[in-house]
């Protein structure tokens, strides 16, 4: 008798590694909201910030209220005229505190990751750095304008209110008033994009504050309106379009005027550029 032949074993196909599901932009969005809201010193910094802007524009007005009585008739009636009640609203000093300010807390985020080493387990965890960075731009620009309305908003109130004991007060549906608010709030947001944008560049917090005060604040000084080149480059600044938006409607023309749209649109490319920088200098370089 032959013996039965033994049957072979089965060998158990090979196991093909599953990918791991690639993570959400919304998920990318909503822990970065975690990292920027967890850090005490975001509600602190910003927090004093608002208060500052909100105490310059108040105090402006109060002041405009405590020597109302030293005024003559015509000097009341100019001040009306030139619709400066509006402008107390939201001052020029206000606005260089917000521009400054903006860009600074905008680059601590990043700042901070370089620093710690942070970003670089971030994008272990997640390679895609292009998503990880426009989700960091995303949370960054939506805090800023939801800080800038916020301290818009009570500005424009508070100021009122104040001169409103005068009798010079504007309610909110004034002319002018929603693209003078709308102006001063989208000012938050794209500086914060351009600190965000030059950490991302530079990524030292000495350089990037000295970079943010220059590009914000020095060039506006340096560049007149005197001459067509000079105007031309003063026009694509972020602290001249927030002027030009601003501007009373009976304020004197300039040598070289330039329309709302132009100003609306330099806004536009300071938030497009700077999270354009962003995404890409993080993406080709090491960190």
């Amino acid at each position: 008798m032959t013996a039965a032949p033994h049957a072979s074993p089965r060998t158990a196909p090979p196991t093909v590694p599953q990918e791991e599901p690639r993570p959400r932009f919304a998920d990318l969005a909503a822990a970065e909201w975690i990292k920027l809201r967890s850090l005490r010193s975001t509600w602190i910094a910003h927090g004093a910030a608002a208060l500052a802007v909100i105490g310059l524009n108040a105090g402006t007005a109060y002041d405009t209220y405590a020597h109302w009585e030293e005024r003559t008739p015509a000097d009341r009636a100019a001040f009306v005229r030139a619709g400066l009640p509006l402008q107390e609203a939201f001052t020029v000093n206000a606005a260089v505190v917000t521009t400054v300010t903006l860009c600074v807390l905008g680059a601590l985020p990043l700042l901070g990751e370089f620093a710690t080493g942070a970003l670089r387990s971030t994008f272990t965890a997640v390679p895609a750095r292009s998503a990880v960075t426009a989700a960091k731009a995303v949370v960054v620009a939506a805090f800023a304008t939801a800080w800038g309305a916020l301290v818009t908003v009570v500005s424009f109130l508070l100021t009122q209110a104040i001169l409103d004991g005068r009798g010079v007060g504007i309610a909110m549906d004034g002319p002018g008033v929603p693209r003078v608010l709308l102006a001063s709030a989208l000012l938050a947001p794209v500086c914060a994009l351009t600190g965000l944008a030059l950490a991302a560049a530079l990524r030292r917090t000495a350089a990037t504050v000295l970079a943010s005060v220059t590009a914000v604040l020095v060039l506006p000084l340096l560049l007149g309106e005197d001459r067509y080149w000079t105007a031309l480059a003063r026009h694509a600044l972020l602290l001249a379009a927030w002027l030009r938006l601003t501007a009373p409607a009976g304020s004197a023309p300039s040598p070289h005027p330039w329309t709302e749209a132009g100003a609306w649109t330099v806004y536009a490319v300071w938030a497009a550029v700077a999270v354009s920088v962003t995404v890409l200098a993080v993406r080709r370089r090491d960190v």
